[in-house]
């Protein structure tokens, strides 16, 4: 049996192949969270650094561990027998794996202030490694998301990316489609 630490790394290969995916998943969750207005950054391609930042609903710092704990989310709801109903899905997302295995091969850094809230807090993720919440300056409500050396925890996926012009035509590919 492989180490947790190894599985998530293995996982995060399924759905972060690329920095494209990245930032698809970081734009859906966005898109879900409510946000009227999202600003992408990225660098060489996504490959050394991307930034999603949103004025959504925002997140709290109850909240933050959960967002990047593999299988957990807050885009289902049990029903009145306690169930969750696959078939009544009215998100772009739901399965709640990409910031974990975002989480689990890059420097994740997660910065969100919840609407109406007072305080905002952050969390960061480094080779699936996760320290915080804490306190933390953002102004406005919702969230950004910053991720730094995209595969740096699995360096052999590194080789199947293209050039850093490919990559940056990818990601924007995957934006006009959202």
């Amino acid at each position: 049996r492989l180490p947790p630490g190894a599985v998530n790394r293995i996982a995060a290969g399924e759905v972060i192949e690329r920095p494209a995916a990245v930032v698809k998943e970081l734009v859906e969750n966005a898109i879900d969270a409510g946000a009227s207005r999202i600003d992408i950054e990225i660098e060489h391609g996504g490959k050394s650094r991307l930034c999603v930042v949103d004025d959504g609903c925002g997140m709290g710092a109850e909240d933050l561990p959960l967002a990047v704990e593999r299988h957990a989310t807050s885009k289902l709801n049990p029903g009145t027998d306690g169930d969750y109903d696959l078939m009544n899905i009215a998100s772009m997302g739901f399965r709640g794996e990409a910031l974990p295995s975002i989480g689990a091969v890059a420097r994740l850094s997660i910065v969100s202030r919840a609407a109406g809230a007072g305080e905002a807090w952050s969390l960061r993720v480094e080779g699936g490694e996760i320290s915080g919440p804490a306190p933390a300056a953002f102004g406005g409500h919702g969230t950004r998301i910053e991720v730094r050396d995209l595969f740096y925890a699995t360096p052999a996926r590194l080789k199947f990316l293209k050039s850093d012009q490919a990559e940056t035509a990818a990601v924007g590919e995957v934006v006009r489609r959202l």
